[in-house]
């Protein structure tokens, strides 16, 4: 199958080859494109691209021609930090907040996690995959062509296990990249608020062990920040996991300096995520390792917590992520056109850093930057294909509106089924 697409206004986020470097510091504002440009692609990946200047052959010969006249061609997003398997939706608790409670006090009152818990448990995995696919879909007609879902709303052995079946059932039905992560320390559950050490070792000892067994995570997390997974704790959580192969990425310093960030370095983690809190000598530790910073400014719009400091962040030569949290509680919402607006709006992002931080760069965030997050030859054709837009600035400008006409995933226009 060869396919054509040609004539668009401007391609953007272009390599010759795929690297293993994410785009750090001032490289992030330094975006490659093309005006007046063609793709081509063979089955499912990306063959060559260049102008159309310099494209000499007949259309005649492609099964597929595809007219991208005014429209620009993006990589589909990559987000890099989900949590859209969960059970009902939360608006009492925005209420809530309306009325002035922060979130520290609606978990205090068995909202949070814990309330997404409660109803997950109750919630068969039929009904979850079906809420969860509705999800998936939305988020692809956005523009999300590879994604991590966590697990970390059920919180018992048996829970825990059919959201992670949840997710595997939709990385065999989409044609979307999926990682998945097993995230049974998000929380203490109520019943064990007394006695810590025994979730613990129910996390490692009885899920870690049949999660690694069925092969149910590429990853695992732990929720390492004040009122949650202490340092010590977390440690324990991930040298348990490495045992098994199953590599970390941390929830870290969303409420608080809370050693986060070092424990994800030590232990050598894929990214550390949130960063909401986070100083000099933190950035530091991270320019000097291989984690990827991740920020999720969707939490912080919505919970009216500071932003992550990603302005600082890039001026230090930080490879930033930009990923959604989709999530009922703290983001109800997977759209990474927005999730640009505000990193753009609060964070001082230029567009094309921002950009870069929702492809490339979030595509290293789940290792798979040799396939996903540019338009290069060799790598995956998914590719979103704009309205017409004035420029690549007008993707995080125009906020609240979907400027994607089309998403390809894999070389195919995706359908919704």
């Amino acid at each position: 199958m060869k396919t054509l697409i040609h004539s668009a206004k401007e391609i953007c986020v272009l390599e010759d080859s795929p690297s293993n470097q994410p785009v750090t510091g001032k490289q992030m504002a330094d975006l490659r494109s093309m005006e007046n440009a063609y793709i081509i692609i063979e089955d499912e990946r990306i063959k060559s691209f260049g102008k159309m200047e310099n494209f000499g052959e007949s259309i005649d010969s492609y099964d597929e021609v595809i007219d991208a006249s005014g429209k620009t061609i993006f990589p589909g997003f990559c987000d890099s930090h989900t949590h859209i398997v969960f059970a009902g939706s939360r608006e009492a608790e925005f209420v809530d907040k309306i009325n002035g409670l922060s979130y520290e006090e609606i978990a205090r009152r068995g909202g949070g996690i814990l309330n997404s818990a409660q109803r997950l448990q109750q919630t068969d995995e039929d009904e979850l995959y079906e809420a969860a696919a509705g999800r998936l879909k939305e988020v692809i007609s956005h523009g999300t062509t590879a994604i991590e879902i966590k697990s970390g709303y059920g919180l018992t052995y048996e829970s825990e296990i059919k959201m992670l079946r949840v997710i595997k059932r939709l990385k065999e039905n989409f044609p979307v990249t999926i990682k998945s992560t097993f995230l049974g320390a998000h929380a203490i559950p109520r019943e064990y608020k007394e006695n810590r050490a025994a979730y613990i070792d129910l996390v490692i000892n009885k899920m870690l062990p049949d999660v690694a067994r069925e092969g149910l995570a590429d990853y695992i997390d732990v929720f390492c920040d004040e009122g949650f997974y202490t340092v010590e704790e977390t440690s324990e959580i991930l040298e348990a996991a490495a045992k098994y192969g199953i590599k970390p990425k941390i929830h870290a310093n969303e409420l608080a300096n809370s050693g986060g960030v070092q424990v994800g370095i030590e232990h050598n983690a894929i990214s550390v995520d949130h960063l909401e809190k986070i100083d000099t000598d933190e950035i530091i530790a991270l320019r000097d390792s291989n984690t990827m910073p991740t920020a999720l400014p969707g939490v912080s719009f919505y919970l009216k917590i500071p932003f992550a400091p990603v302005r600082k962040m890039i001026d230090s030569g930080l490879p930033v992520v930009l990923a959604s949290d989709f999530n009922p509680g703290s983001c109800p919402s997977g759209n990474m056109q927005f999730v640009m607006s505000l990193a753009s709006i609060y964070g001082g992002l230029l567009p094309e850093e921002a950009l870069h931080a929702v492809t490339i760069n979030g595509a290293h965030a789940m290792e798979l930057q040799q396939e996903h997050g540019s338009i290069c030859p060799g790598k995956f054709a998914n590719l979103i294909i704009s309205k017409e837009i004035p420029s690549v600035a007008f993707l995080p400008y125009y906020y609240g509106f979907n400027k994607v006409d089309q998403v390809m995933i894999k070389g195919k226009i995706y359908q919704e089924k």
